[in-house]
């Protein structure tokens, strides 16, 4: 595939799973009157369900990243070149307030507006950390060892790490930097957004290096195949 079809497809994926991810959030909301368990349950399926279909969709063409951390990882072990790290993480970041933008439409919403959910303090950091770290786990030892299982596998992670960190998982800068954009049931301060992404590529990092140590044949000689373009 050539870089612009990568690029592409990193762009439209990651605008469908924030439109996902917020419009999921806003329907939620309005039909669970008032119940948040059951707004956040919806949020959580609807984006574990659609990480599924866009993985198998996209995988193929570009690696199926949607998410600048799990890029970053990538390249650091050789699966994708380090030339090609701009392109993707503007695509994603594009496509993420693009995927915002669409929700917004969709729902009759401000194109943007800052939120103001607040998500501070060392128990949301810890569980971003925690929900990145276990997300690249996920990835690289599916990839590796069950490489047909990454989209289903990655799907459920999400789904479960919805419920089981106070942050509701967003493991994914520009899912974190789109969703401060938005004043609603997904939203997140932009003042907190920053934090939020140090403590993601911190626990992007922690589980590359364990799995260096982990599976040795992840060396950066030997990169895992499945999150990395054909």
């Amino acid at each position: 595939m050539t870089p612009a079809r990568r690029i592409a497809a990193e762009a439209i994926g990651t605008g469908f799973l924030l439109a996902t991810v917020v419009g999921s959030g806003i329907m939620g909301e309005h039909l669970a009157g008032g119940n948040v368990a059951i707004a956040l349950l919806a949020n959580a399926l609807a984006t574990g369900a659609m990480l599924v279909a866009l993985i198998l969709t996209f995988g193929p063409i570009s690696g199926a990243h949607f998410n600048p951390a799990v890029t970053v990882a990538d390249a650091s072990q050789g699966g994708l070149s380090w030339r090609e790290v701009p392109g993707y993480l503007a695509a994603q970041t594009a496509g993420a307030f693009g995927g915002v933008a669409a929700a917004h439409l969709m729902f009759s919403e401000p194109l943007f507006s800052a939120s103001r959910h607040a998500r501070a303090g060392g128990a949301q950091l810890f569980s971003e950390f925690i929900a990145t770290f276990g997300l690249l786990c996920v990835i690289w030892g599916c990839a590796r060892l069950r490489s047909h299982s990454v989209a289903f596998a990655v799907g459920a992670y999400i789904t479960g790490a919805y419920w089981f960190t106070a942050s509701t998982s967003f493991a994914n800068p520009a899912v974190t930097l789109a969703r401060s954009a938005s004043d609603t049931f997904s939203g997140i301060r932009p003042s907190d957004a920053p934090a939020f992404i140090v403590a993601q590529l911190a626990g992007a990092a922690a589980a590359t290096l364990l799995f260096r140590w982990l599976a040795p044949s992840q060396s950066k000689d030997a990169a895992p195949a499945a999150i990395s373009p054909p």
